[in-house]
């Protein structure tokens, strides 16, 4: 099943290919429908520089929104993370928790 991550930020695959120890695992690559004799059929999407990939929360590259999903790109190392903070700015944000507070004309059930 998959699993949604909490942030993930799409990057074309023409800036990706900029990283200088990058490598590409086609066969992960997502499924396209094609008319084949007149049967449709899945075959794997090949990558160019103008499609998007999405850069995980945990800076694993996917080819879909899901974390756990084609997987392109999972050589996770320091030069990696730094690349994505320095040239692609990639940072996941920091949500603050929000205090709901009640409206201050309300009754608040005093007689």
């Amino acid at each position: 099943m998959e699993t949604m991550g909490r942030y993930c930020k799409a990057y074309s695959l023409k800036k990706l290919r900029e990283f200088s120890h990058w490598t590409e695992r086609t066969e992960n690559v997502r499924k396209e429908k094609k008319q084949v004799d007149g049967k449709e059929v899945s075959v794997d999407r090949e990558l160019t520089d103008d499609d998007f990939l999405y850069l995980q929360e945990n800076y694993v590259v996917t080819d879909g929104i899901f974390l756990d999903e084609n997987i392109i790109f999972d050589n996770v190392t320091p030069e990696w993370k730094n690349f994505c903070k320095t040239t692609l700015g990639f940072e996941i944000p920091v949500y603050e928790p929000v205090e709901v507070r009640a409206s201050a004309g309300k009754d608040e059930g005093k007689s």
